[in-house]
């Protein structure tokens, strides 16, 4: 297919998103298999198109002055592919497959380029109902983080010291231009040009031995933070997939205890894959059995951490899945309160005296992070926060500079696109008192 041929084809596809409300991948997925002729590079790089108007929706519908998909395809290619007018008017051809030419309307709204006037919500990409919510967080500069996290994600990779080093998987990788991470220091960072094929990392050797996972750097750091010891029984209550139960092994070096569990068995499915692809034998999986009951509630008191991966919005991870940004509704934010407001209960009935809860978000709401942990201290004065500055301690020489590029508070810590150039993750590390008998 010819570029002008894909473009044309994103914009059916985002018509199909936009007119039914469908998820986008399934939008592509059933474009892909009523296309059969389009090639895998063709597949990807409609993918591209989609997502990026995905990630410049709001702004790109302001500079073009209507919201139709063609509108908001052609007003992407000016704001995040950053083409200018001559460029995309060779793609707007109309040349057999191509979308129709440019109306003159269309060439002036991109010669003027102005978004003048233009509020934090459309400058920043996100849904008009979420400003008040990211006022709170952000202020006057919501607008700004707001464009950070419609931004494109590189890849991430987390090194599995289990198995590997970092200089040794960066030479192996160097074909694919890989980087060190700029605060893990087990992370390996690929940078991805807006049009680039993602490099296929589940066919690499060191991917099918074990030594790296795909883990986003600030998922890495909030890991890190939790400051999972050799020897120390861990509780992981959201494992999911996987990914930090399997960073908090290599952390442990397959000492201790590590208990995995998630209250959707489904979500455990690869996760048992993973930890024998990984060499990791510290891990016992607690897969829920229906109302049976709960499968950790025999650890009771005995952990010495207990990690929380809550179930949030994924407002921090717009970047990298900009899809539901605009699919996800209030409703869904007070269904996740409760959600948290449940796991945070059962952490504190597995934490023991001195022990500690390390509470995670990938969201950068108030109402899910700050707002939760001061509910929860308020109901359980056996627990204070401990000061975020000593938790970054353990990032060694890089804990001065990425306290710096945090965004710190009384209940935790944000890391943030534009600060940290990661995810958005709030981190929360909680320590239960020693009982005055311990003492």
């Amino acid at each position: 297919m010819t570029p002008p041929a894909r473009l044309s084809a994103a914009i059916e596809v985002f018509t199909e998103i936009e007119t039914r409300r469908r998820p986008a991948a399934d939008a592509l997925k059933d474009w892909g298999l009523s296309h059969r002729f389009a090639g895998s590079g063709d597949r990807a790089a409609i993918a591209g198109f989609v997502y990026d108007a995905l990630r410049r929706k709001s702004s790109s519908a302001w500079l073009m002055g209507k919201d139709s998909p063609r509108a908001t395809l052609i007003g992407m290619l000016r704001r995040e592919r950053a083409l200018d007018t001559e460029a995309i008017a060779a793609l707007c051809n109309g040349i057999r497959y191509a979308p129709a030419p440019l109306t003159d309307e269309e060439t002036a709204a991109l010669a003027n380029e102005s978004r003048a006037g233009a509020p934090a919500y459309v400058e920043g990409d996100y849904p008009q109902w979420l400003d008040a919510h990211l006022q709170r967080v952000f202020g006057d500069e919501c607008a700004a983080e707001g464009a950070a996290l419609a931004s494109r994600a590189p890849l991430d990779l987390r090194v599995n010291t289990l198995a590997a080093a970092r200089d040794e998987a960066l030479a192996k990788l160097a074909h694919l231009n890989a980087e060190p991470a700029r605060w893990s220091p087990i992370g390996i960072r690929i940078r991805l040009a807006a049009e680039a094929k993602s490099p296929a990392i589940h066919a690499e050797p060191l991917f099918l031995k074990g030594q790296i996972e795909i883990q986003d750097e600030g998922s890495q750091l909030a890991a890190r933070l939790a400051n999972a010891k050799p020897g120390e029984q861990v509780v992981d209550l959201c494992a999911g997939a996987g990914g930090k139960t399997l960073a908090l092994a290599a952390a442990m070096e397959n000492r201790g205890q590590i208990y995995a569990t998630d209250l959707d068995k489904r979500r455990l499915a690869p996760i048992h894959a993973r930890l024998a692809r990984a060499d990791v034998r510290n891990v016992q999986v607690r897969t829920p059995l229906g109302k049976g009951g709960d499968v950790v509630a025999d650890l009771a008191g005995r952990a010495d951490l207990v990690i929380i991966d809550a179930p949030c919005t994924g407002t921090g991870a717009w970047r990298r899945n900009p899809d539901p940004k605009w699919r996800i509704r209030p409703g869904a934010l007070a269904e996740r309160i409760k959600e948290q407001e449940a796991v945070l209960e059962r952490a504190a009935a597995l934490v023991k005296p001195g022990g500690r809860i390390t509470y995670i978000t990938c969201s950068v709401l108030t109402e899910e992070n700050n707002d939760r942990v001061k509910a929860f201290l308020a109901r359980h004065a056996e627990l204070s926060v401990e000061k975020p500055a000593d938790s970054i301690k353990v990032l060694g020489e890089r804990a001065y500079l990425f306290a710096r590029a945090v965004l710190i508070s009384d209940e935790g810590l944000l890391m943030t696109p534009r600060r940290t150039d990661t995810d958005g993750f709030f981190v929360s590390v909680l320590r239960r008192q020693l009982s005055s008998s311990a003492r």
